[in-house]
């Protein structure tokens, strides 16, 4: 069935096209993710495929009644977290509401006639609210607010009182709840932590309408999606598979595309080549030869007939990243012994001791609010520890790279130039150069800080570490808001540095591409798994099916 179609759409920003003559249709049991570059129009793409705008050239339509479910801004609502969540069954409720009065007549009835037709309304309507699984709402709640981790307690607080991320996962639930046959995600997974990003794995793989998401979660589409549409220089391909399968299928066509491009300029150069030669020839002859002319003429006219192959662009520009190690640290690089921390009455680590030793590579993962983060300021000297020791060891020249991508400590009104060059003492020319390779072109470098988005603050801070002299690199979330280009481009410089690193993170892609270890958070413990974050998730629930046993 055909939920959602997109005909030859564009939309033009400030007199420049964001993309145009995109084309799509949605069917029943697509999972497509919707990819590319950030700034690439794909949230534009879904908020024009979710009926908040209308493209500037092209058509789209949906099935009559289409149920539509988009997660993109979080409105604002009143009532608990449960009234909120309840919403969703708002047409369930009204079937509901008609039933009971159709209930109250039934007790007395003007006619027997009256009787009959009350209870064939009646019959439509339980069937109706059978189909909806009217009778399985409370089950339906806990087992989707349990799944994405929304705890029991937090269902009797005001909405309005609930942090961005909470807001988030509440409105995300009452999306799923509502059960919408197309189904619009804007990077679902960025406030959801390990496990309930998992379990809405699992819930997307089996889901019975139509989902389009954009994600730069690999490991996410890898599991979820059948198709992927990449949003590429104003210009849309489809691809079939899950990400890895639709990229291998990219490269393919990427290569026909230019063997077929090479192949072209060969015929052209040799058509060129013949055109003088028939010119040269109809010149020498004595008279001039007006036939050898009229050949180069046809000639000339059916190369310029002839539609060019434009040349195809095998590799976007990337940040070039590299990091440098000057002078490696002691063996030891980081240590902690018997750390305990506590907020209230709530225990966030509980005699928690590690090693590090130079030359590792070691993620931190665990659920939102485990106390990941303050594991790493702990160690960064930021956050006092209530007891226990953590240290750095000799000769360790720290690198941090925050949640926010860009900490900073002056002025937002500073621009990217005097930002970087904050840290990096260079000339301005030798600035701009290396600002360039990390995206910063022209007048960008003269951008306030404040105006930058979570993207652009990650690469400036990227650009600040790249250049300063460390041996130990420690990252809290760092792939958070860079697309997937920039992460492949981050994930090869961290692969190439010789120091040590400590990463917080839930790219799980990104975990098992570079990481060797694997400190596992929870409740209040910390577990040392050697490997990378499959080896660790096997591991973790081997020992717990131990533990049942």
């Amino acid at each position: 069935m055909l939920y959602c179609s997109a005909h030859h759409v564009g939309i033009a920003v400030h007199d420049d096209w964001l993309f145009q003559d995109v084309s799509v249709e949605i069917h029943e049991g697509h999972r497509i993710a919707l990819v590319g570059p950030n700034g690439g129009g794909k949230t534009t793409l879904l908020r024009l495929l979710a009926k908040q705008s209308e493209p500037d050239t092209g058509t789209v339509a949906w099935k009559k009644e289409l149920r539509l479910g988009l997660l993109h801004q979080i409105p604002s609502y009143s009532g608990t977290v449960k009234e909120v969540l309840h919403r969703a069954f708002a047409d369930i409720y009204s079937i509901e509401q008609k039933m009971r009065a159709l209930e109250a007549k039934m007790a007395s009835p003007a006619s027997d006639r009256e009787l009959e037709r009350i209870l064939k309304t009646y019959a439509a309507l339980q069937e109706e609210f059978d189909n909806l699984d009217g009778y399985s709402i409370d089950s339906r709640v806990r087992s989707i607010t349990t799944g994405i981790g929304i705890p029991e307690a937090l269902l009797q607080s005001e909405f309005s009182l609930l942090s961005g991320g909470e807001q988030t996962k509440v409105e995300f639930a009452r999306l799923l709840l509502s059960r919408p046959e197309l189904l619009l995600l804007d990077e679902p997974t960025n406030h959801l932590d390990l496990p309930a990003v998992e379990w809405l794995e699992s819930f997307l793989e089996t889901y019975a309408g139509a989902v389009l998401v954009v994600s730069h979660d690999r490991y996410f589409l890898n599991r979820v999606v059948n198709r992927v549409m990449e949003l590429d220089n104003g210009a849309a391909a489809l691809y079939q598979g899950n990400y890895s399968q639709a990229m291998e299928e990219r490269e393919k066509q990427l290569l026909l595309e230019f063997q077929a491009f090479e192949e072209q300029q060969k015929k052209i150069k040799q058509m060129q080549a013949a055109i003088k030669r028939l010119r040269i020839w109809a010149n020498q002859a004595s008279p001039p030869s007006a036939a050898l002319h009229r050949r180069a003429t046809n000639m000339q006219r059916a190369l310029d007939r002839m539609e060019k192959i434009d040349k195809p662009q095998l590799e976007r520009k990337q940040m070039d990243l590299s990091f440098d190690v000057q002078e490696r640290s002691g063996k030891d690089v980081a240590t902690a012994m018997g750390l305990q921390k506590r907020y209230g009455d709530t225990v966030l680590l509980n005699e928690v001791s590690f090693h590090v030793r130079f030359g590792e590579r070691v993620a931190i993962v665990g659920t939102n609010g485990s106390g990941k983060s303050t594991l790493v300021k702990m160690l960064l000297g930021e956050i006092s520890a209530d007891a226990g020791d953590v240290r750095l060891g000799d000769s360790v020249r720290a690198g941090y790279l925050s949640q926010a991508g860009l900490a900073m400590t002056g002025d937002e009104d500073k621009t990217v130039l005097d930002a970087f060059r904050d840290e990096a003492k260079v000339h301005q020319g030798k600035a701009r150069h290396i600002l360039a390779q990390f995206l910063f072109y022209g007048e960008a470098v003269f951008k306030p800080i404040k105006r930058l988005s979570g993207g652009e603050r990650m690469r400036l801070r990227l650009a600040q570490l790249m250049h300063q002299d460390i041996n130990l690199l420690i990252l809290d979330e760092p792939t958070n808001h860079l697309d997937i280009e920039s992460r492949e481009a981050l994930e090869v410089a961290l692969d190439e540095f010789t120091g040590t690193i400590i990463a917080v993170s839930h790219d799980r892609h990104f975990i098992n591409q570079l990481f060797q270890r694997v400190l596992w958070l929870e409740d209040g413990k910390l577990q040392s798994y050697h490997g990378n974050y499959d080896d660790a998730r096997r591991k973790r629930f081997e020992l717990l099916a131990a533990k049942m046993e």
